[in-house]
């Protein structure tokens, strides 16, 4: 069962990772991404969280490929649909930003998609949000489970009316 909600890392949440973590519903969702650290600082970040991760029985996953997936002992990798590459007995978790690839992802058979950015997002100030007409048309080509993200609260989540949703700053 895929978890309902679930928290990505930043550097700028970097600070109130562990707290967030541990106030979440247990079984929630964590994709680590923690792309402004080195490789060493990325691994040990990542060991740090991971204890607070496992006992709270949220499910761990990584942005970055599956062998590396494999050997840092996540449950799953997250990337865009033509980088997610073989499977490895990791779920794998692809990023959508259009029908394109929403297809590439339906095609590999991915396990699930964060579709976005549903709003305006810190993370892309000068992106362009869906919004939610076509956030919705967009997750109807969705042949696997869809987790809106983006600008999204537990708020936003309720007006969507959908039940799978993903933040930074909404939850940090």
């Amino acid at each position: 069962m895929l978890p309902r909600l679930w928290l990505l890392s930043d550097a700028r949440n970097d600070a109130v990772l562990a707290e967030a973590l541990v106030t979440m519903p247990e079984g929630s969702g964590f994709v680590f991404r923690h792309y402004h650290l080195g490789p060493p600082e990325r691994r040990e970040r990542w060991e740090m969280l991971r204890s607070i991760v496992r006992s709270k029985n949220h499910l761990l996953v990584l942005s970055g490929g599956a062998d590396q997936g494999k050997e840092w002992e996540a449950d799953g990798i997250y990337g865009p649909p033509g980088k997610l590459g073989k499977r490895l007995g990791l779920l794998r978790f692809a990023t959508a930003h259009d029908a394109r690839e929403i297809h590439l992802a339906n095609r590999i058979g991915a396990d699930a998609l964060f579709l976005s950015p549903v709003f305006p997002t810190r993370s892309h100030p000068d992106g362009r949000a869906l919004g939610a007409t076509l956030f919705h048309q967009l997750a109807e080509r969705s042949s696997i489970p869809v987790i809106a993200l983006g600008g999204m609260t537990a708020e936003r989540a309720r007006e969507l009316a959908v039940t799978r949703w993903a933040a930074i700053d909404g939850l940090s």
